[in-house]
């Protein structure tokens, strides 16, 4: 399958255009004590839907490494005390911070809880020191990804198309449950060229 990638930057605070404030149910905290247990959670439980698979067969071991590194932030976005969505921020190099992952939970997807989660992320990624703060995503999640991160501000600096092999269907929160959610009606197929939270890079899918 062809699949196209897209890598958005925001060079100035300046640049940023806010959401909305969420609603007073929302809390956006992160986990200063990341556990290999709850990186994985996020990680299925919000990309399960979209192909986020190259983590999938990571050891423990991987994840704790992960989790642990002081460069590395993870914040999750709770509504009424359960968790909804996340994004996970690498700072591991000089002058920049990436959004690594930015994902919503499909029984909250719909709630407009994204504009005000990549928001955070942005600021928290100028908090961290960043000169620019970048993402990336790809044809093989949302239809509305790309204009997603534009409305916020990003713009596109690097888009390529490469072949990848791709199991028949995503991986779902866990084997066996499948695609639920709002999702259930996209597939590659069927989406048009943007993407919100799964991504390829060298070569393997859903490395964002």
């Amino acid at each position: 399958m062809n699949v196209t990638t897209w890598s958005l930057e925001i060079i100035s605070a300046a640049d940023l255009r806010p959401a909305s404030p969420p609603p007073e149910s929302v809390e956006i905290r992160r986990a200063f004590h990341a556990s290999p247990e709850l990186g994985r959670f996020l990680y299925t439980a919000a990309g399960g839907n979209w192909y986020w698979i190259d983590r999938l067969g990571w050891s423990h071991e991987q994840w704790a490494e992960r989790m642990s590194d002081p460069r590395v932030e993870t914040w999750v976005l709770y509504q009424d005390g359960t968790p909804a969505g996340y994004f996970e921020l690498d700072g591991s190099a000089a002058g920049e911070v990436e959004i690594a992952y930015f994902g919503i939970m499909p029984a909250f997807l719909g709630r407009r809880l994204g504009g005000p989660l990549l928001t955070a992320a942005i600021r928290r990624g100028w908090a961290m020191g960043a000169e620019r703060v970048w993402v990336h995503t790809c044809t093989l999640d949302s239809p509305r990804a790309l204009a997603h991160y534009q409305a916020r501000g990003m713009r596109v600096f690097k888009e390529h198309t490469e072949a990848i092999e791709l199991p028949d269907s995503p991986p779902g929160a866990w084997p066996g449950a499948g695609v639920r959610g709002p999702h259930a009606s996209i597939t590659p197929a069927t989406t048009t060229g943007t993407s919100t939270h799964a991504t390829p890079r060298d070569g393997r899918p859903g490395s964002k």
